[in-house]
């Protein structure tokens, strides 16, 4: 089954045309492009009774922690194939596992899809919530001296501006 689980994934990932390569038999790595995260890579691994899911999706808080803990488990309840979790460090992961046999064409693209929007459409809550002091650091120092601010528009509402 491995064996033909491997080249359905390798034909799969190659179909969409997605950046990845093996880590070794049984193992894939896929970079994954997005729009608020601009990448996340997705790491694949054949196992003896299931498929597993690994995405990294954002380094440990600086700052409410807590908060950004219940953020996620409330989201948990709504996710597909995978879930938010954190590994001793803090660092936040997308995870799941699927049985070989569930593993399709169809279910492997639903799969990154879910991967991928999730990691995508929570990033910048999840940077406003972790690293929200940070974000108006830079913010300030960019401004102070005249650097670009393109890559920061979305937490402008963070930036307390004189009216």
């Amino acid at each position: 089954m491995s064996g033909d689980l491997a080249t359905l994934i390798e034909s799969t990932l190659s179909e969409r045309e997605l950046t990845w390569d093996s880590a070794g038999p049984g193992r894939y790595s896929v970079t994954l492009p997005g729009t608020h995260k601009l990448k996340t890579v997705c790491n694949l691994t054949i196992g003896d009774h299931a498929l597993a899911i690994e995405a990294f999706v954002m380094r440990q808080p600086d700052e409410h922690r807590e908060q950004l803990w219940a953020w996620l488990l409330q989201r948990n309840a709504r996710l597909y194939g995978v879930a938010f979790a954190i590994d001793k460090a803090g660092d936040v992961y997308l995870t799941g596992r699927v049985p070989l046999h569930a593993v399709t064409e169809e279910e492997l693209d639903r799969l990154l899809g879910s991967v991928l929007t999730y990691a995508d459409e929570s990033f910048d809550t999840m940077l406003e919530i972790g690293f929200g002091a940070a974000i108006r650091r830079e913010w300030e120092w960019r401004v102070k001296r005249g650097e670009p601010l393109d890559n920061l528009r979305a937490f402008e509402h963070l930036v307390n501006r004189p009216s």
